[in-house]
């Protein structure tokens, strides 16, 4: 007898994680299992699906949590274009917080922009951080965390 495939579930790097009431908002409509996974502390959810993963505060200790449990067709949400590159090398659809998705065409920009950036920011070209997180990011991610779900769901 063969075990069917388990169904896709819901990875999310969430110590800097602006909308991680909107993914356990989602998560609970289609039942979907979701990961939170975090260094530090959070308010845990009374759920069962919704799954509190506290890691080390070891230098990528949840990145490295997220990459070693993903399979093809999970969902990870992230801002960490690092992990985001591992993800999609492991098979998982990968969606940052403002609902941009990565993709195995634009990773790769995404890591040079990185790059560039961080560059930038040493030789004090660049100060501060992007803009402020927005009401419309936070509409954009639900709707492409629905997208993402529905997707996972024809899988």
């Amino acid at each position: 007898m063969t075990e069917s495939p388990r169904q896709s579930e819901i990875f999310v790097d969430a110590d800097a994680c602006p909308v991680k009431a909107e993914i356990q908002r989602v998560a609970e409509r289609h039942a979907v299992v979701t990961h939170i996974v975090s260094n530090s502390g959070f308010r845990p959810s009374g759920n069962p699906l919704i799954r509190n993963v506290v890691v080390s505060d070891k230098f990528d200790a949840a990145d490295d949590w997220i990459v070693e449990r993903i399979q093809p067709g999970d969902i990870v949400v992230t801002a960490d274009i690092q992990l985001a590159d591992r993800c999609l090398k492991a098979g998982a659809q990968v969606l940052g917080p403002t609902g941009k998705p990565f993709t195995e065409n634009s990773i790769g920009t995404a890591l040079a922009m990185r790059e560039l950036s961080s560059q930038l920011r040493d030789m004090g070209e660049i100060k501060g951080g992007g803009p402020a997180f927005s009401t419309a990011d936070r509409s954009r991610f639900l709707n492409a965390l629905e997208v993402a779900v529905q997707k996972a769901k024809r899988r």
